[in-house]
């Protein structure tokens, strides 16, 4: 006999870094299968030591993890995570970021600037990264930094499916907070019918988190406003689109964002607003002393799981926004 056959078999296993286990563990419960038991530590000197408890070899591995703060660490985490599966002949691994860290560095403003976002892509792929799992990213152009397949998933859906249900479409307006989220928003317009309005701003490059707000283009007069963006950072942005929008005479308005980062003074800032609510999804942790009254969290979940599931059937990622095969 000069060959041997068996039969094809796949193994899909999950795997959670230590930022945001609770995620994974949601994941996990959508698609029936538990995180792999690891030995994940910190030596004296900040090293990370990571081992995993079960055979990993042949499996579709599916490596989770959020970029939260302590960012570097996290991401210096997943790195070791994949290597570890690299070494141990995992088949394929999948990189999920469900927030990707740097991605607002995506391209140089000024001179001897670096394009931080494309390092990320490259750091995974030399670890030993096949594929690429995230939402919502910055820009749509750092799926190209990756030299494999990405998967690029959109909160849209969710986000909008909980406006659509709680306010009154036919008086609202999508609004753009700024000329990078117009084509985010002419898709909320094209789900829900409603027109679009155009924050003009002008950002200090040399001024980190630094918004001067200009000018409303669009009708918003007794309207209620949506604010539509990918983050809330320090929310300096979204509560000065806020107030321009008031100031043209918006009846109310309401924040959607997918990753709720919420750094210091977020809170203050959102608390102290006159936003109505602000919309955000689970894709990071968000402790109870960031969690002020007005703010709603959906889960993300759902939707990666389905995206794991379609990647580990090799079916259609894309027909979960389309719904074409």
């Amino acid at each position: 006999m000069s060959s041997l056959e068996r039969p094809a078999r796949k193994t899909l296993m999950l795997f959670t870094g230590r930022a945001y286990p609770e995620l994974a563990e949601e994941i996990g419960q959508h698609l029936m299968v538990s995180p792999t038991p690891a030995s994940v530590y910190d030596f004296a000197n900040g090293e990370i030591f990571v081992r995993f408890e079960e055979s990993v070899r042949g499996c579709d591995a599916f490596v989770v993890q959020s970029h939260t703060d302590p960012l570097n660490k996290w991401i210096m985490e997943q790195l070791i995570m994949i290597d570890a599966l690299k070494r141990a002949s995992a088949k394929r691994i999948t990189v999920v970021t469900p927030f990707f860290g740097y991605a607002r560095q995506d391209k140089k403003h000024r001179g001897r600037e670096p394009i931080s976002a494309r390092l990320m892509a490259d750091l995974f792929k030399t670890a030993g990264a096949d594929r690429l799992m995230t939402v919502d990213l910055h820009t749509a152009q750092i799926q190209g930094f990756f030299d494999g397949p990405v998967d690029h998933l959109f909160a849209l859906p969710i986000l909008a499916e909980y406006v659509e249900a709680k306010y009154d479409t036919s008086r609202m307006t999508i609004v753009s907070p700024d000329a990078g989220r117009v084509r985010v928003a002419e898709r909320w317009t094209d789900r829900l019918g409603c027109p679009l309005a155009i924050i003009h701003k002008r950002r200090d490059p040399r001024v980190a988190n630094e918004v001067r707000v200009h000018e409303v283009v669009g009708e918003v007069q007794g309207r209620i406003c949506v604010l539509v963006d990918d983050m809330i950072d320090t929310a300096g942005t979204i509560t000065k689109a806020a107030d321009a929008l008031f100031e043209n005479g918006a009846s109310q308005v309401v924040v959607t964002a997918t990753h709720g980062v919420l750094s210091d003074p977020a809170t203050d800032r959102l608390k102290n607003s006159r936003i109505s609510e602000i919309v955000v999804t689970n894709t990071l942790p968000i402790g109870l002393e960031r969690r002020v009254d007005k703010l709603t969290v959906l889960t993300i979940a759902p939707l990666i799981a389905q995206a794991i599931n379609e990647v580990f059937t090799d079916g259609s990622v894309t027909k979960l926004f389309d719904g074409v095969s």
